[in-house]
This record gives structure tokens, sequence and C-alpha cells, in this order.
């Protein structure tokens, strides 16, 4: 039991090593890559060590309580050596490329991890002497180390959200500090060295084949394991929480095949068990499409429920594999009389070897699918080596025939059949990074998908308009902006939006390959082929800013998903304070977040972690999205945006502003952010990752209950117009603007609440206080677009009201789509042309409109 124990403390060490190395390697599996393959060496490594000097090792329990001791010392003391060296890495970021910085950390890691795990693999051969070699005991004392090990996946996921990296290691350090104690309590009264005979019994090596057969099944193992990390993790939605319980589920079907293995091997175990690894393997793939069906339909009521359900189910659909694994150890050893603790080095080293083949190689050159696949295949071709019957071998290529119609992932349409139902897919790319998809829909509009279930845009005409805003409002607030760069590519759209702006020196970041070939090849009509006017790094945007000299005059972080595992850390005390560090002396730091993501506490952090490195911060909302804007230096305000477009000519200044003029930016104010009390998001305190996906399933990420507490936030008139600098000649344009937008607001929430005569009421005030406002232009065109069937009781025609409709908002693409329709049905081509031509400048990608210039 109190192995099982030091398998907690173990695993729980490991996913906090996990944890603490996504912040130097940033989002991506490198970190999970490089943690397993180090803690898998270093548990490979002091195995076969400790069972080449087992016999003179007289005091078994002794030296495992005195190393129990020392591990949980050395990782009391790595988080005081990393603050020590942190400084020295940030300044040799600046002098390495990514690739180079990785293998700087993969060095790193490798030096820190393995001498801990060193320790954790000779604990095995120490416990298996302790018990005197008795072979059946093998398999428990593996089995029950291994179910401890899967609790211990599950304890980081309570204790970081509560105290943070530093508190969760010293309470797992603590508790291994009475794992150490206990066993040396039962080694002050088990005095005696372990009969020779038991030694004997215990240390023998098993033939090289067989080691290097059971390594290869290691390897294997590992594979197995980060496929199904990437594969279920994109379906069941990439949360810190659901990592963990991929890794738990892995674990406890390992242990328990271990405690269930007979203890006497037979030679049909030894033909079942790689046929049931591999078959049930590949049956994993072709069950992925109903497993993604099945979670995109099911409801939850929390967050637990959720992952009691997902994790119960990911535990049926791979039980069969990890009990197979788990037996595969005492049977081997029974087999070969002993020598299991060589045969648990082995495979502990094979599976270093595999997490680097399957990160580094295998899923960046074939995919997670026919990732899966060669582990599958692998397993079945090394268990079959222990196997006389030469008849089972007809089995490879049955499952190779079974293999192939699984060896790529399945269409989007496949695996999302509700949400994108009948749509295409377009293009593929994957990478240890991420698995980037461009779908194109039935109306012909294209997404970019990043792990499935995160949808970065949209080639919507109005998502078109919302992402060209990010990047308009952070260059209108500068006074003359010569450099911007972007944190975050995505489909280029955002860029574009910075076109207007002349003598413009553009960059971007982008760690996904795959988002920098659809942002080129696939989004270029939308994005207006903005990628041969701005310069993309590949690379994480914690490196970028650590490694960079560079200084810009607006730098933009766009929208993300913070819920994702190691994704919040954008939004950390840390990487705000790096922005603002490249700033130049008047620069502007933007950070833009989407309404829709966020409960309204996880907002106040975010408000209270970006005040506090922008004392001067300022909001700003634009439709759904909230622009979070650090002034390096003073808030301009309105005279910064005046003097920023009386350099640009009408026709700039028109583009610039898409058409909505400078005061209705300018009304789109918020006032400052305001100060609060209470934690903030520090990347080595994490709050908003386990925060998110708690409210997410609990209902809390309500956009009605955000707007209620910003409605709360905004200043009066004459605040605002102070904050703003707005001078006496120039206030009633801008009280028309600034009441606009709240009266818009409101019509939001009242829609939202069933309100819809209210809704509509406020709206038609929004309008008349600024037409400008596209925003407000929006939303009374699609009401009277809804009520088009009334338009006849009002004395119009339906030519007529679509008519008025698009005097409301020129850029309503329905009602476009509908006007151009109803003109080539009275057979007026001519003026049916011109329409069809505004409606393709608007949305080049409609499906209709593209099949009418054929």
């Amino acid at each position: 039991m109190l192995y099982g124990l030091s398998g907690l403390t173990s695993v729980a060490y490991e996913v906090l090593w996990v944890r603490m190395l996504s912040l130097q390697f940033g989002v991506s599996v490198f970190a999970v890559v490089v943690t397993v393959a180090a803690f898998m060496a270093g548990l490979g490594g002091g195995s076969l060590l400790a069972a080449r000097k087992i016999a003179q090792i007289s005091r078994p329990l002794l030296l495992l309580a005195l190393l129990e001791g020392g591990i949980a010392l050395y990782a009391l003391l790595l988080p005081l050596l990393l603050q020590v060296t942190s400084g020295w890495i940030e300044h040799v970021a600046s002098q390495l490329s990514l690739f180079q910085w990785y293998g700087l950390l993969a060095g790193a890691a490798l030096i820190l991890l393995m001498l801990p795990a060193f320790a954790m693999g000779a604990g095995f051969p120490l416990i298996l002497a302790a018990l005197e070699g008795k072979a059946a005991r093998l398999g428990r004392i593996y089995g029950l180390n291994t179910l401890g090990a899967a609790c211990g996946a599950l304890l980081p996921l309570w204790l970081l959200p509560t105290l943070g990296w530093d508190g969760a290691i010293r309470v797992v350090a603590g508790l291994g500090v009475l794992v150490a104690f206990a066993f040396l309590l039962l080694a002050l009264r088990r005095n005696t060295k372990p009969a020779i005979a038991a030694e004997r019994v215990v240390a023998q090596r098993p033939p090289w084949s067989a080691l290097l057969a059971y390594g290869g099944i290691g390897a294997a193992s590992l594979i197995l394991e980060i496929g199904w990390t990437r594969l279920f993790g994109m379906v069941m939605l990439r949360t810190e929480y659901v990592l963990a319980v991929i890794l738990a589920a892995f674990l406890l079907g390992i242990g328990a095949g271990s405690l269930l293995a007979p203890r006497q091997h037979r030679q049909s175990w030894f033909v079942a068990l790689p046929l049931l690894a591999c078959g049930f393997a590949l049956l994993s793939l072709w069950l992925l499409p109903e497993l993604s069906a099945w979670v995109e339909r099911a409801e939850f009521a929390s967050l637990f429920s959720a992952l009691a359900t997902q994790g119960m189910m990911l535990l049926l659909l791979t039980l069969p594999v990890t009990l197979v694994l788990g037996a595969w150890l005492p049977l081997l050893h029974s087999r070969f009389g002993g020598g299991g603790m060589w045969l648990y080095g082995a495979n502990s080293l094979g599976a270093a070897l595999g997490a680097v083949l399957a990160g580094v190689l295998l899923i960046p050159v074939w995919g997670s699918a026919a990732t899966i696949i060669v582990a599958a295949l692998l397993l079945l071709v090394l268990g079959l080596s222990w196997s006389r019957r030469r008849a089972a071998w007809l089995a490879l290529p049955v499952f190779i025939i079974a293999a192939w119609p699984v060896r790529q992932l399945p269409p989007v349409s496949a695996l999302l059949p509700q949400i994108l139902a009948n749509s295409k897919t377009l293009y593929l790319y994957e990478d240890a990074v991420s698995i980037t998809h461009v779908v194109e829909q039935p109306d012909g509009q294209r997404l970019l998908l990043t792990d499935l279930q995160r949808m970065d845009a949209s080639t919507d005409p109005t998502a078109v308009f919302v992402q060209s805003n990010q990047a308009r409002l952070p260059l209108l607030l500068h006074e003359q902006p010569h450099s911007v760069l972007f944190l975050g590519l995505g489909t280029g759209i955002s860029v574009s939006g910075s076109l207007p702006f002349p003598d413009l020196q553009r960059n971007a970041v982008e760690l996904s390959q795959g988002a920098i070939v659809a942002a080129d090849r696939w989004f270029a009509p939308v994005n207006h082929d903005v990628m041969r006017q701005t310069k993309v790094q590949r690379d994480d945007a914690r490196h970028f800013l650590s490694a960079s000299r560079n200084q810009y005059d607006v730098i933009i972080g766009d929208v993300f998903h913070p819920d994702l595992a190691g994704y919040s850390s954008l939004l950390s005390l840390q990487q705000f304070q790096r922005a603002r560090d490249h700033l130049s002396t008047h620069g502007v730091f933007v950070q833009w977040l989407a309404l829709n993501q966020f409960d309204a506490e996880s907002l106040r952090v975010v408000f209270r972690t970006f005040r506090r490195v922008f004392p001067d911060a300022q909001l700003f909302l634009d439709g759904m999205h909230l622009a979070l804007v650090g002034p390096k230096q003073g808030f301009t305000g309105a005279t910064g945006l005046w003097h920023n477009l009386q350099r640009l000519s009408a026709v700039q200044q028109n583009e610039a502003t898409a058409g909505e003029g400078g005061w209705t930016w300018l009304g789109r104010y918020w006032g400052p952010i305001p100060d609060s009390p209470g934690v903030e998001q520090d990347e080595w305190s994490p709050v908003l990752e386990y925060r998110l996906p708690r409210a997410r399933y609990a209902g809390g990420l309500d956009v009605m209950s955000s707007l209620q507490t910003l409605l709360q936030l905004r200043p009066g008139m004459r605040s605002a117009e102070a904050s703003l600098g707005i001078r006496d000649v120039d206030r009633e344009a801008f009280e028309r603007a600034y009441a606009a937008t709240e009266l818009m607001v409101r019509s939001w929430l009242a829609d939202m609440q069933g309100a819809t005569p209210q809704a509509n009421r406020l709206i038609r005030l929004a309008y008349q206080a600024n037409p400008q406002d596209r925003w407000v232009a929006y939303a009374l065109a699609d009401s009277m677009f809804a009520s088009l069937g009334q338009a006849r009781a009002h004395g119009l025609d339906e030519q007529q009201a679509l008519q008025a409709i698009l005097r409301v908002c020129p850029q309503h693409v329905e009602a476009l789509r509908a006007l151009w329709r109803l003109q080539r049905a009275e057979g007026d081509m001519r003026t049916a042309s011109l329409t069809w031509a505004r409606l393709l400048a608007l949305s080049p990608l409609d499906r209709e409109a593209r099949a009418a210039a054929n």
C-alpha cells in the first residue's frame, strides 16, 4: 500500500512538471513529450542499475526510504532552482531560434527530471527485494503502484487551482515525506537481509531478446498513449481536466491488468494478449466518430458529471488494451522465472523512446490516427514474438486490412455531425502543436478549426468585420503607428484590418504551421492577400517576446480559447509584462476577449491582472468582444485618434474606420479598467484554466450576465468625456455615438430576456442616435428582415422592403441575396448583375454567387 502511495506522488510530480515545462515550451505537446521521455528514461535507468546491484544492498527498505525522502526534498527545491535560473533562461532565449530553444529546454529537462525519476525507478527492484522475491507478488505490487499513479494523475486538478504550482508541489512533497518516513519505520523493524535465493529469483536477467521485445512494447504503449491523448483530448475539448482524466484512465487499466493477471503463464495467453491489444486499439479509431458525435450532443449539469461520464466512456474504450499492457509484466516474470525488475527497466526505456518518436516523428509525419495504428501493429508483432503458434501470425494481414480505412482522421462532418453537417474538409495539417482544419460549409463559407472543437475564425461577412476590427481599434488609438505585432495570425483576416494604414510594418507570430498555410492559401480571398505584406514568424508567443528585442507601436493579442490547456498563460501577469516591454515609448497593447468565453469573476481576474501591468488601462466594447487597452504611457484618448485620422486621406479614413467614422469608435469607450481586490492570473498560480471549464458546464459563461456587469462598470457621459478629452465643440457628436452603443447593448439584453418589442424600440433609438454604427445598423436590418412578411401591411412590396433594409445596412448579405434572387426572377438581369457584384464583393466565397459567376 505504501508503494501505491509512492506511485501516486510520482505521477503527481510528473503532471506538475509537465505543467511547469508548458510555461517554457508554450502551447504544444513538446512539454508532454520531453517530460514523459525524461521521466520514463529515468525510471528505466534506475530500475536496471538497481537490478544489477540488488545483491549488494543489505537493507532495501532503508534505501527506498532515503530515496523517497530525497525525491521529496528535490521537488521542494526545484521551484527555487527555476526562479534562480529564469532570468538566465530569458536572456538565452534572445540568442536562440525556436528549435534551438526547444533543444536547450529538452536538455535541461533531461538533466532536471531524470535525476528524481532515476530514484523512482530504483524503487521497483528495492520493493521486490524487500518482499523476498516472491514472484506472485510482482503483479500485486506493480498493480497497486500503478493504481496509485492513476490517483496521482487526478490529484493536481484539485491542488493547482486551490494552491498554485508552488503550493501543489509542497503538498505532494509533504505526502512523499510521509511515505519515506513510513518506509523508514518498516526498515527499522525489518533489518534482516533477504534470502540469497530470493535475490537471485528477483535479479535474474531474462534473455536479451525478451528485454528488447518488452522494451518495444513500452515504446508502443507510450506511442499509443500520446496518440490517444491527442485524439480523445481533441474530441472531449482539451482542458487541463480532460488531459488528466485520459492519463488516469490509461494508468487505471494497466494497474487493474497487473492485479488480474494469472499467476501462472500459459502459451495461450501470449497469443490472446497481442490479438486483444491490437484489435481494440484499432477499434478505438473505428469508434472515434461515434464518441465524438456522442460528446457533441451530450449535455451535462456540471464539470464533475461531464468528466465522470466522459471518463467512463474513455475507460470502456481503452480498457481492453490497457488491461493487456498491465498483464504482460507479471506473465513474463512468471515465464522467465523472475527478472521482473529487468523487464520493468527495459519497458520504461522503450517508453521514453516511444514518447520521442510519437511527438517528434510519427504525429508530424503520419498523423495521430496512423500513429495509433503503428502502435497497435507493434503490440501485435512484438507480443506474438513470445508465441510458438505460427497460425497466430495470420492475424497480421487481417489487422492491416482493418487499419487501412482509419489511417487518416475522419472528416469533420463525421466528427461533428450536428454543427458541421454536410461540410467539406478542404485542408488538414497536423503536427506536434495542433491539428488544423479548413472546413467549407454548405453555403461556401470557410472555417478555421484548431484541435477540431476550437473555431478560430470564419469567412462569414459579419465575422470578417469583427476580425478586421481587432486591428482597426488598436491602430486608431495610436497617434501615428509605424509598426504592429499580431500575437496570433488565425486566418489573417484580423491582420487585413490594418491595410488602410499607410507606411505600416506588419508582423505576426503564430505557432501553428497549419494556420500559417491556411491564411496564405485558403483565406486569401477574404484577407485581401495580406500575407504578402506581413512578416510572419512561426514561434510561440511567449518565446518570441522573450527572444526578440524589437519594439512596436502597437501589439495586438488575438482572441483565443482560454479554457484550453496552456492557453490561459497568454493572459498572465508575466505575458502582459512581456508585451509591455516590447512597446515603443508611446506604444499601445490591446488584448481582445470574447465575452461568451468568460464568467463575471473570470473577467475580473483578467482585469486585475491587466491593470497591474498597465495602470492606465481602458476598456472598449466592439460587439461581443472586449478590448483591454494598455498604453505604455498615458492614454491619449480622442486626441490620439484624431491626430491619426488627420494624416490620412478621406478614402483612407473611411477604410480605416470601416465607414463608421471616428466618433463611432470613440463611442465604444467603456471606461478605465476598475481596480478590485482578489487573485490575479499568474503563470505559477493559474486560475482561469480551472475556473472556466467549471463555469462552462455550470452555465456560468452567460453573455447576458457579462453585459449586465459591463453596464454597471460603464462611466457616465461626463466622466467618459473627461477621460477621452472630448472638446466642447465635439460633445454632441460624441454623446450621440456613446449613447447609441449603450442603447445597442441594452437592446441585446432585452432580446436575450425575450422582450422583443422593447429590444426593437431600443435599437431604433440607437440608430437614430448614430446611423453610422454598423453594429446598430446590423441589428436594425436583422429586425426588419425578420419582419419582411409584414412589409405589404405598410404599403411596400418585397423589393421596396429589401431596398429599405439595404439603406439602413448596405452590408446586409441576406437582404442582398434576396434582392438579387427577386431581380433575376423578374427578369431584370442588368440590375441583378449589379446586385450580384455587391454580394460577391461582400461575400467572395458565397457558393450561390460564385456559381452564378460560372
